[in-house]
């Protein structure tokens, strides 16, 4: 009997309720092994399935709305914090905005099955307005969806997954101390590969003061929205004088990016980081004078300086 399973078995529900809340909670710990080993168990009759899935739906729920909370009350400073934390800090925030603004609130219960996106979720909807009971509606069938497939599919493969166990189990205490030290192993690699892309990134920024001290001085700059077209289309307001361009127009259209004078870029994103990375693309390319906005679009928000809405059809000069 492997690990995962006496540990059920002797616990039950309080270390379902644990594992899930402690994944949903942001810390890289997968809680699909349990939840299927759980479903086995249930296929079996040595876990009850009621228990197993209303601890594992309520560790969920309270997750979710400790997040959601914490983003209605501090906005994209939560979603600041959980980019500085997360291994993709570069595509942590505008990939979860883009499933909000592409399925609207649907995209929370896919966010469920989406690494990196189901933390971030729930933050983001308490940020944009999203009224308590909407989103107690959909973030509670997510978690359904989310706890009740995979303790599904344990229960309808548990002959085959308690077979890979006992194989595992079988090599004995080596054989877990080498999977543990794997996941540790590649958790430390992604965190140093972050560490290294943003020290790769440390460029200077230009403050949304400087920005409009510019703007108000008459200066010729060229400013670009790099949100995709799906976060525009959910806000459409652009700092005053910007143009849009994604990140991956940017790099077909480069050559219309101008080399003599000052080119700033801006996103969502809190850290600014996806942004920094687009500059750092174009100073290679040749842009020297260019340059990431600090704290992108909210902070030129914060600040209550000028927007306006997109110009359909702008082109660059």
């Amino acid at each position: 009997m492997n690990e995962i399973t006496r540990f059920l078995l002797s616990h039950g529900g309080s270390v379902l309720f644990l594992v899930v809340f402690v994944e949903q909670a942001g810390l890289p710990l997968p809680a699909a092994p349990w939840l299927l080993t759980a479903g086995a168990l249930i296929a079996g009759g040595r876990l009850n399935a009621w228990l197993a899935v209303s601890v594992t739906f309520m560790a969920c729920m309270i997750a979710d709305s400790i997040w959601f909370y914490l983003g209605r009350r501090r906005g994209h400073r939560v979603l600041g914090l959980l980019c500085r934390i997360s291994l993709e800090p570069d595509s942590c925030v505008r990939r979860t905005q883009d499933v909000f603004a592409r399925y609207g609130m649907r995209g929370l219960v896919a966010a469920k099955f989406i690494p990196g996106l189901s933390t971030l979720a729930p933050p983001l909807a308490g940020s944009s307005g999203v009224s308590i009971p909407r989103f107690l509606l959909f973030d509670g069938v997510g978690s359904l969806l989310y706890v009740g497939s995979f303790t599904i599919v344990g229960a309808l493969f548990g002959r085959q997954l308690e077979q890979v166990m006992a194989a595992i189990g079988s090599l004995g205490s080596g054989a877990l101390g080498l999977i543990v030290g794997l996941g540790t192993l590649y958790i430390g690699y992604k965190y140093f590969q972050r560490y290294r892309v943003l020290r790769e990134l440390r460029m200077a920024r230009v403050t949304v003061d400087e920005l409009y001290q510019k703007l108000e001085a008459g200066e010729n700059l060229m400013i670009l929205d790099l949100r995709s077209h799906a976060a525009l289309a959910e806000d459409p307001s652009l700092i005053r004088g910007a143009l849009h361009m994604t990140m991956e127009e940017v790099e077909r259209r480069q050559q219309e990016i101008p080399r003599d004078r000052d080119v700033i870029l801006y996103c969502s994103c809190p850290n600014e980081v996806s942004s920094a990375r687009v500059a750092l693309r174009l100073h290679r390319k040749g842009v020297l004078r260019v340059r990431p906005l600090l704290g992108g679009i909210d902070a030129w928000r914060e600040r209550n300086y000028p927007t306006e809405l997109r110009v359909v059809g702008a082109t660059l000069v």
